[in-house]
């Protein structure tokens, strides 16, 4: 059943106006570090009925009956911009349990949170049909890779450097694949491997049109190197990766969470592991869908009903910014949110932006693109059923105590 906002229709004005004075000015939270107390006692591993691994067939198929048809967005989005992604960890593990089910959106920020919470379960669920393919060459890549040099060396067709190991720091190993030119044969390998992986060894039914993204997303990954950035566009070369200063895949990947532990999923061989696990079991399923459509959210919420399973992350980046630019559209997604099976410990992880060079106080020297807030899902759905919830401040006011 989808759940409608009450008295939403008669404020339009009202959001309208709060919609441009939020355009204009600064975005304000508190620091996380405030929201939840760093000696919040452990939270005891949730209990449910997701296999412990998913058949190929089962895999592809919810791939398949979970997606939508794709959508449009403004950006390729190969990376992410965010820097401060991991500063929300050390909380997000005092609150969720390990053994939820995790729901992303977005490219490689996800593989940290995977790891570093412990889901049973990951769906990513991108309106852009590319981040699937995207997720598809990821889960090949960390399939036929045993380590962390072996991922990037095929990432981004760069022969491995000698003197790479699994002690390696993700600097010494970033630096060391910064160093090294395209290697256009590695290139040609890697994706044959890959399209055969996919589909001759799991039975995958990639269309013309997946292959032809896949070949895309690595196509940019070899040219680009581990420079690329999210406004990269391998039509127009590296000048497009100088624009707007989003921080490179390198830059992402050395940092930490605001206590010098870099939680990436490529900060140590332990938690590449976990990832890879993941991906080799077909726990991380990729999904087309519009947080705002009728189908895959929904969709999903069934299946982890059905297994018993709770939502307790969901990543939403920035999304809901854009959804409430159309006051038809974030209603539709609330009325989503409010169909998952959730309990007290089901979180959001919102990313704002501080381009206005304030916003939430970044732990480092620099002032991030964006900073992370984690906010209460059953605290935001039973404000959208009351009414209160008509704009985007009141979204980002409900953060997690």
């Amino acid at each position: 059943m989808r759940i409608r906002a009450t008295g939403v229709a008669t404020r339009a004005t009202l959001r309208a106006v709060r919609y441009a004075l939020l355009t204009a000015c600064v975005v304000w939270a508190r620091p996380v570090s405030a929201q939840v107390a760093a000696s919040s006692p452990p939270v005891p591993r949730a209990v449910n009925r997701v296999p412990s691994q998913l058949a190929d067939s089962t895999f592809w198929r919810l791939v398949t009956e979970l997606s939508e048809p794709a959508g449009w967005f403004r950006s390729e989005n190969y990376v992410s911009n965010e820097t401060a992604w991991q500063y929300v960890i050390a909380p997000l593990r005092a609150v969720v349990p390990a053994g939820h089910a995790y729901i992303g959106v977005g490219p490689e920020q996800n593989f940290t949170y995977i790891a570093a919470l412990e889901p049973s379960i990951a769906f990513i669920v991108d309106i852009r049909r590319q981040n699937l393919a995207l997720h598809l060459y990821y889960k090949a890549l960390f399939e036929l890779s045993p380590s962390r040099a072996a991922f990037l060396s095929r990432l981004f067709a760069r022969v491995q450097p000698a003197g790479l190991d699994s002690a390696s720091s993700a600097d010494a190993l970033l630096k060391a694949f910064e160093d090294a030119a395209m290697d256009s044969v590695r290139h040609s390998a890697t994706i044959a491997e890959v399209l055969a992986h996919l589909t001759s060894q799991h039975g995958f039914g990639l269309s013309d049109d997946d292959v032809q993204l896949l070949q895309r997303v690595a196509w940019a990954f070899a040219l680009a190197g581990p420079q690329i950035n999210y406004s990269y566009i391998p039509e127009y070369g590296p000048n497009t990766m100088v624009a707007r200063g989003m921080p490179s895949f390198s830059t992402l990947m050395r940092q930490d969470d605001g206590a010098g532990v870099n939680r990436s999923f490529l900060g140590s061989e332990a938690v590449y592991r976990a990832v890879r696990g993941m991906h080799e079991r077909n726990l991380i399923v990729p999904v087309t869908g519009d947080f705002a459509g009728e189908h895959a959210l929904a969709a999903v919420g069934d299946w982890l009903r059905a297994h018993d399973a709770i939502v307790g992350t969901f990543y939403l980046s920035n999304v809901e910014q854009y959804l409430f630019q159309d006051n038809t559209t974030w209603p539709r997604f609330y009325a989503n949110v409010a169909t998952l099976p959730l309990d007290a410990s089901s979180t959001f992880i919102r990313s704002i932006s501080n381009r206005w060079g304030r916003g939430v106080v970044s732990r480092s020297a620099n002032t991030p693109l964006m900073s992370q807030l984690i906010g209460p899902m059953q605290a935001t759905v039973e404000a959208f059923r009351g009414g209160t919830l008509l704009w985007y401040g009141d979204v980002i006011a409900l953060v997690r105590k």
